[in-house]
């Protein structure tokens, strides 16, 4: 074995991803805020870029684009659904709304307001009463009494559990009609219960398989986190960033860029700093000046590429702008990346995290790329109309018998002569949450 020591010049080719190139490809994938915001950022540190925002418009969500960009006589509406005056209550400040001061002593009312502050945003106590006692000069009974009451008088029913059984044990004993079986089944059997290991429940209690179905339905109604309501959140809205306008038998693509600040070039900056023949002064503004300009074709290339992928939906999935979602066909992002001479992963990143607004609402860029099912008749079909088609027959099947993942494959086959593997079935039905034969059957 030759050991060796020495220099030795070599000739090799390889690909470098300079900065240019990696910031270009995550402007590429940015969504139109991640963008607005990218462009903020740069013009602070580069003096050269100017951001003009008059061209910046709230998106209504009850405005129809595609009616103004034809007519144009449609104002903007300054944020418009934050104009919607409100008064929202805490749920700190609605629970002791409801605590009866003059029939309590004032150390009760003290163990009432601290565990009261204590109960999270779903309506459940978040520390253990150990804990609390810790903190406070409460005897534990005082702090158990005090839950007690809080448990038993204050609205919504749930409120103040120290877990999903009890919040919903809590809700049973609230009933107007008390369901007693209900209430030993979450007591005493809450996990085989939420299971739906209703036979083994059977065969320990003698309860009735019917009546067990029938109380599981009861729990279903009750709220698992009762204080959800006072949650206060603001609406996130998804802003297309594709619209397509009708227009005959053709369709017409915009490039939906309002939320986007213009950039443009800093002239009177540039100038007043290149007349002072600094060369320290001129290399920076060299290289600012360079970076805008890998912006400005930066953003120009993103709009095109958008587009272009756009385009190349619009034409290879005619049928679903015409008749509707159920019409989408088979189309993998290979596919389009090959007709338009571009990486698979350029493709990838141009629809990433972005909606298209069609005539049948709006949907993730992303959702029009399927995978391919086979047919007997050697047709394709998409993984969609394949959900579509299991979900339907779930929908129709008898509840006392519900269709095994092999069932489903047979009635699949034979009446829409769509060839799927059982493991293919299982997949589709847990991306769509829907719960296995056993967990589906009734016995009512």
């Amino acid at each position: 074995m030759n050991l060796r020591t020495g220099l030795w010049q070599q000739q090799t080719l390889k690909m470098t991803m300079t900065q240019e190139l990696s910031q270009a490809i995550a402007l590429l994938q940015y969504s139109s805020l991640e963008l607005a915001s990218f462009l903020e950022s740069k013009a602070l540190e580069n003096p050269l870029i100017k951001l003009e925002t008059d061209n910046i418009k709230s998106f209504n969500p009850q405005f129809d684009y595609v009616k103004s960009k034809r007519s144009g006589s449609e104002k903007d509406q300054k944020a418009w659904i934050e104009q919607i005056g409100e008064h929202v209550m805490s749920l700190q400040d609605f629970l002791l709304s409801q605590i009866n001061y003059t029939s309590l002593e004032s150390h009760e009312i003290e163990v009432i307001k601290i565990l009261i502050k204590h109960i999270d945003e779903n309506g459940y106590l978040s520390e253990d009463l150990e804990e609390i006692r810790k903190k406070y000069p409460f005897s534990p009974e005082e702090l158990e009494v005090g839950l007690l009451s809080i448990q038993e008088e204050v609205e919504p029913a749930g409120i103040g559990a120290r877990d999903l059984k009890e919040c919903l044990y809590l809700q049973l004993l609230r009933l107007e009609k008390p369901n007693e079986l209900a209430e030993t089944l979450v007591r005493e059997h809450f996990e085989l219960f939420a299971e739906k290991r209703w036979k083994k429940i059977s065969k320990l209690t003698g309860f009735d398989l019917k009546d067990i179905q029938s109380a599981f339905d009861l729990v279903l109604t009750l709220n698992p986190k009762p204080a959800a309501i006072f949650v206060s959140e603001k609406s996130a809205y998804i802003i297309p960033e594709v619209v397509i306008i009708p227009n005959g038998d053709e369709f017409s693509i915009s490039i939906y860029d309002e939320l986007i600040p213009r950039v443009s070039f800093n002239e009177s900056y540039y100038k007043k700093f290149t007349a002072k023949q600094d060369s320290e002064v001129n290399r920076f503004l060299k290289e600012k000046q360079q970076d805008y300009q890998w912006i400005v074709r930066s953003l120009e290339q993103r709009k095109e590429t958008l587009k272009n992928v756009s385009m190349k939906i619009v034409q290879k999935q005619p049928d679903f702008f015409k008749k509707g979602p159920s019409f989408l066909k088979p189309m993998t992002m290979r596919e389009v990346s090959e007709e338009l001479e571009i990486h698979e992963s350029t493709v990838s990143r141009a629809v990433r995290d972005k909606y298209i607004q069609t005539p049948f609402g709006t949907f993730e860029l992303r959702s029009f790329f399927t995978s391919t099912i086979q047919t007997v008749t050697n047709d394709t079909a998409s993984s969609k109309q394949v959900k579509d088609i299991i979900k339907a027959l779930i929908e129709k099947e008898n509840k006392q018998k519900p269709l095994s993942d092999q069932d489903l494959v047979y009635l699949i086959k034979e009446q829409d002569g769509l060839v799927i593997s059982r493991r293919t079935v299982a997949k589709y039905r847990d991306q769509m949450s829907i719960p296995s034969s056993a967990k589906r059957k009734r016995y009512e």
